[in-house]
């Protein structure tokens, strides 16, 4: 069995001080010594990172961390847009159950904040499709057409979208390491600006800096050494098209539905053995949307779910949904995304989650989507 044993994620935000790297070096370092392991016991690094190559003209990442670690071994970049950190760390499970490495460490990492918003803009459109890009829609736009098409064939408001983003940020201010600590209201989502009918600004993720980091190993030794391990029960990855155009709905993202009953099915868990889930809220719908598909809420229930705060810290009796803050509270590093939701599922399965702690969390599920569902990556981790 793989097991983590160790996460460590830097602060997310506006980083201006710091660079990619040495976000990388801080989330390498810290990991280690959470873990209680040497730079040497690493047999070989997966690293989640999408803009680096756009942005900053530097794609031969893995040398770089070789210069970090000072290390000779393997060490693979896995871009797979917002779902680069899930995709790395779905890829570093694999290894190790091929048997090609017994400890990996798994690093994701971004740096957006020290280029325009149309250069991010532009970077971040890369993972659309060329008629969306050539049509002008950005994934604000992209995922607007989806709210649109949710609310217009279920009874939702713009009132219900605002809960997931008041919920996510009252866990966000619980989270020291968010990029947003401020609670807000109902009232402040829906006087925001409109970014694109029916979201406003306030119902979107920002563009923030960070890295974040975990060691997975299937080394007994070093598993019964560790302080707190927890189990990685099933993982897997789902693509679908690129294009809006070419899925089935606009309401629903068939990969989550398929990556969902595929871990669950791994697992022979029930929807409601998970008690703890990070969900890629990119953006208000998007966490409505990924509840359904995943099946914790039936469809078109997400307004009655958002309105009621039913996966809210202290009002879930069962199911407590982005703990963390979510992507639109704590941050949204692209790269470093993925990871941040296990660390966090992690920390809540290791009673480690101070001031957000979940009593009796036993199972945790993670949600990472690329892109508006061209991949998505869900995992879920066990006791």
């Amino acid at each position: 069995m793989v097991s983590i044993i160790g996460y460590y994620t830097t602060q997310f935000g506006e980083l201006w001080e710091k660079s990619l790297f040495s976000l990388v070096g801080e989330a390498i370092d810290n990991v280690l010594i959470e873990s209680g392991l040497e730079k040497k016991q690493i047999d070989a690094v997966f690293f989640g990172n999408m803009l680096s190559g756009i942005l900053e003209n530097n794609l031969h990442a893995s040398a770089k961390i070789a210069e970090i670690l000072k290390l000779n071994i393997p060490i693979f970049r896995v871009e797979a847009a917002c779902a680069s950190g899930g995709s790395a760390f779905n890829l570093a499970v694999n290894y190790v159950k091929s048997q090609a490495a017994e400890t990996v460490l798994v690093v994701g990492a971004e740096k957006m904040t020290d280029f325009s918003p149309e250069q991010v803009v532009g970077g971040l459109s890369a993972a659309s499709s060329g008629e969306e890009q050539e049509s002008g829609l950005t994934f604000p736009g992209i995922y607007a057409l989806m709210a649109q098409s949710y609310l217009n064939k279920n009874k939702t408001k713009e009132e219900d979208l605002a809960c997931i983003s008041v919920k996510n940020h009252f866990h966000g201010s619980l989270n020291d390491k968010a990029h947003f600590r401020r609670q807000i209201s109902v009232s402040d989502v829906l006087n925001s600006a409109y970014v694109a009918y029916p979201l406003k600004v306030l119902d979107s993720s920002p563009i923030s800096d960070g890295a974040s980091s975990v060691i997975i190993t299937s080394n007994k030794k070093i598993i019964k050494k560790a302080k707190k391990p927890v189990m990685v029960l099933a993982s897997e990855v789902v693509n679908d098209t690129i294009s809006l155009k070419k899925r089935k709905n606009l309401d629903s993202i068939e990969a989550t539905i398929i990556a969902a009953d595929k871990v669950f099915k791994k697992t022979g868990l029930k929807r409601k053995d998970i008690t703890v889930a990070e969900l890629h809220d990119c953006f208000s719908i998007a966490e409505i949307i990924a509840m359904e598909d995943i099946g914790f809420w039936k469809k078109g229930e997400g307004a009655s779910g958002a309105r009621a705060y039913s996966t809210m810290f202290g009002r879930s009796d069962n199911l407590v949904v982005n703990t963390s803050g979510g992507l639109k509270s704590a941050g949204h590093p692209v790269g470093a995304t993925g990871i941040k939701q296990l660390g966090e599922i992690y920390l809540q399965l290791t009673g480690r989650a101070e001031k957000r702690q979940v009593k009796g969390a036993k199972y945790g599920l993670a949600h990472n989507v690329g892109g508006s569902g061209g991949t998505v990556v869900i995992t879920i981790l066990g006791n």
